[in-house]
């Protein structure tokens, strides 16, 4: 299976030095996926920035129109952790549309991945953790509202809880939210999914893997969704700076390999969002984040 890819030069605004958010790594991860032969130009799209009212299907107009015009309280900025400004609004509508795209590419060729999103902690009025604008919530509100699918299953495994996109999705019929995380992580105050899995500090390959293993499979069967949104995180990974699970590399590969071919097996199609991976080499974590698409190139096509 060969992803299509979503990116953007945008997708790399700047921070200022030191800061904890590793910026680089989406830029990193786009070369080394050109080098690796996984990114061919024919596979390689782009989307424009989303308009207001793509961002208005998940967020309150005022937070919209506050962020569009940079003019959020400082509060609000630090909660953010990120210093607004035009390339960072910029990045983050480019983020929004991408996924958008990355779920339209999806449905018509199976498998798509957006090289930058799964922005989970963006509520419906603030942004928090590094995110601006909640791109998974708001793909899967437009593709519903156009008719482009009935059911979406959003199977988050970065290893923070997906509290923005459960708070914001919470209701919504044609939704499920699955988010499988580290119990003692950020957000300390966590929000309900449609089903929460809080996994303990120091859960290593074995028993991660069981419970994708275990629940995966038959929650695509039960819920039959048109289509799957995968945050793809690789924060649990056992050298990730803000994260507690301990996979191993071959822990990551092969939880992938679960993700995507739980999928393929069903028939469902699949749109990636890289979310979140830390560290202070952006080489080593883009690394880790490329480790999807290496699953995905080893799956019957």
């Amino acid at each position: 299976m060969r992803p299509a890819i979503v990116h953007h030069p945008a997708y790399v605004a700047p921070l200022p030095p030191g800061h904890r958010f590793p910026m680089p790594k989406f830029g990193f991860l786009f070369r080394l996926l050109q080098a690796q032969g996984l990114a061919p130009a024919e596979r390689v799209f782009t989307a424009a920035p989303a308009p207001r009212g793509w961002l208005e299907l998940a967020h309150d107009p005022a937070y919209v129109s506050a962020v569009l015009e940079r003019r959020l309280a400082p509060e609000a900025e630090r909660r953010l952790g990120l210093p607004l400004n035009e390339a960072l609004v910029l990045r983050g509508r480019c983020a929004v549309a991408g996924t958008v795209l990355a779920g339209r590419l999806a449905l018509e060729g199976g498998i798509a991945c957006n090289m930058a999103g799964g922005s989970h902690h963006a509520h419906e009025g603030f942004g928090a953790g590094f995110c601006l604008f909640n791109d998974v919530a708001v793909a899967a509100r437009l593709l519903l509202a156009e008719g482009a699918v009935r059911r979406v299953l959003v199977v988050d495994l970065d290893v923070h809880q997906g509290d923005g996109t459960a708070t914001i999705l919470n209701g919504d019929p044609g939704v499920f939210t699955l988010s499988i995380h580290c119990r003692t992580n950020f957000p300390a105050r966590k929000a309900e999914s449609s089903l929460d899995v809080p996994l303990d500090p120091g859960t290593g390959d074995a028993a991660y893997l069981n419970v994708v293993q275990n629940l995966l499979p038959s929650l695509i069967e039960t819920q039959r969704p048109d289509l799957v949104f995968y945050n793809a995180g690789v924060d649990p990974h056992e050298r990730d700076r803000l994260g507690r699970l301990k996979l191993t590399d071959a822990g990551l590969m092969a939880r992938e390999t679960l993700v995507l071919d739980a999928c393929r097996r069903s028939g469902t199609p699949v749109a990636c969002v890289v979310g979140g991976g830390y560290g202070t080499d952006p080489n080593e974590v883009a690394a880790r984040h490329a480790v999807l698409h290496r699953a995905a190139a080893a799956l019957p096509g």
